[in-house]
């Protein structure tokens, strides 16, 4: 990407959670001038303090838009809006609007990979940096961004030999005025995130600028079933890998019960301890991604066969009296739970709700071919019951996933699975979806006399 200079710089770091913490010890490291402002009061404990002595300056919420004027760069928290009065002003002063990864990039000169997507790109990177940590040949290669870990807290150790894999959302490309990743992945794209981006193309317009600055000799890899993917291959100047499961031709696909890239065959799905058509999209392109970057293929198998999921996301958790339970949290929007219902030929106990954010769960009615019962809770209970009635579904209404877990169990029969999808975000109840995972796996744990 583009090399910014925040040397002697006046920087507006606007938000202070993890990424606005990183981005100011970052910016401090790089010779920055560091205003912090967040729209609640920040307490003054002794890492405050030691960043004040560094010269932070810490301005009130209320301040910022003053302080816009004086500012060189503003570096948000990626989910504040642009249409924030404050971001609206920099925009028209033509102030440069960043997010942390900007920031940590500015510096980078070593491998980069990026993933983006709607759906699977966290199990993507995930298996994607086990995949290359594996082989020793690699290097050290290190993964950060929305998985979880801020790039400015890890890129400072970070030389030209080294590798970083990153996560990135829609929000964090927005914020990264150019970005040229050696190998560039988009999982797959759906109408998500309409309450930020407002519509589909703008959202799609998002995930295309992870690619729009490649050149002739990086790689972007595509999803061959995706609607989308010959208008972002249109995009790029990069070279275009497709993984395609059903599709022969694609650089990956399956072939019999074998995946295969690049005309080798590497192993049988069988032999992958991930489940289902949505993870075996999420092999499809880490694996791609591994082989192009030159992965072992041994170290790539073991992986694959050892590797059981990232946590909330279709999340195997354990099997008791011949019942599988399954947590998948992650679930926000109809597609992923499309996904996961997809996963399995089993009697399916299904649990789902959430905030309602008006889309249509009537479009999961063909999924629900194999479901025998549906716990309904949240503010979508009402249209998850409207849905089981529509297919004659038995349907029972609770308050809560702390409700629905016990009842799953007393209702599971032995061969059955329990799947916790709730084709809803968590903010009706819970403050996030992996506090409503984990509220979900402690209720099960509780109701069967667990540890």
């Amino acid at each position: 990407m583009a090399k910014l200079n925040f040397n002697n710089k006046k920087v507006l770091v606007l938000g202070w959670a993890k990424s606005g913490k990183a981005a100011t010890k970052r910016l401090l490291e790089l010779g920055a001038q560091v205003t912090v402002a967040n729209r609640d009061a920040i307490p003054v404990d002794d890492e405050i303090k030691a960043l004040q002595e560094a010269g932070v300056v810490f301005a009130a919420n209320d301040q910022a838009d003053a302080l816009a004027e004086d500012t060189d760069y503003v570096v948000k928290n990626p989910g504040i809006h642009y249409e924030q009065p404050l971001l609206e002003k920099a925009v028209k002063l033509e102030i440069p609007i960043l997010t942390e990864v900007a920031v940590a990039l500015s510096t980078f000169t070593g491998r980069l990979i990026v993933v983006t997507g709607s759906n699977g790109k966290t199990t993507t990177t995930t298996l994607l940096g086990k995949m290359l940590q594996a082989d020793a040949t690699q290097g050290k290669v290190v993964v950060a961004g929305n998985i979880g870990t801020p790039v400015c807290q890890v890129v400072g150790d970070l030389t030209a030999a080294d590798t970083l894999v990153l996560e990135l959302s829609s929000f964090q490309l927005l914020g990264i005025p150019a970005l040229a990743p050696d190998i560039a992945v988009i999982t797959n794209v759906f109408a998500n995130h309409l309450d930020f981006h407002h519509t589909r193309a703008a959202y799609l317009a998002a995930k295309i600028h992870v690619t729009e600055d490649q050149t002739a000799d990086q790689v972007l890899i595509l999803n061959g079933e995706g609607p989308d993917t010959p208008v972002i291959a249109s995009k790029t100047a990069a070279k275009v890998l497709e993984f395609d499961a059903s599709n022969q031709a694609a650089y990956a696909h399956q072939s019999g019960d074998d995946l295969v890239f690049d005309g080798q065959v590497l192993m049988p799905f069988a032999d992958v301890k991930l489940v289902g058509r949505p993870n075996l999209e999420n092999v499809l392109a880490a694996t791609t991604a591994a082989t192009v970057a030159g992965a072992n293929p041994v170290g790539i198998r073991h992986v694959l066969q050892s590797f059981g999921g990232v946590k909330h996301r279709l999340e195997f958790l354990f099997q008791q009296d011949d019942v599988i339970y399954y947590n998948d949290s992650k679930a926000t929007d109809i597609e992923a739970t499309q996904a996961a219902l997809s996963a399995f030929d089993q009697p399916v106990i299904w649990l789902a709700g959430g905030l309602d954010r008006g889309d249509d769960l009537m479009r999961l009615a063909p999924d629900l071919k194999n479901v025998r019962q549906v716990i309904a809770f949240g503010e979508t209970k009402d249209k998850v019951v409207a849905l089981a009635k529509s297919l004659n579904l038995p349907v029972t209404v609770v308050e809560s996933v702390e409700e629905a877990a016990p009842l799953a169990v007393k209702l599971a029969q032995p061969g059955e699975v329990v799947l916790f999808s709730p084709a809803a975000a968590s903010w009706d109840q819970y403050p996030n979806f992996e506090i409503r995972g984990e509220a979900y796996e402690k209720a099960l744990r509780a109701a069967m006399n667990l540890a």
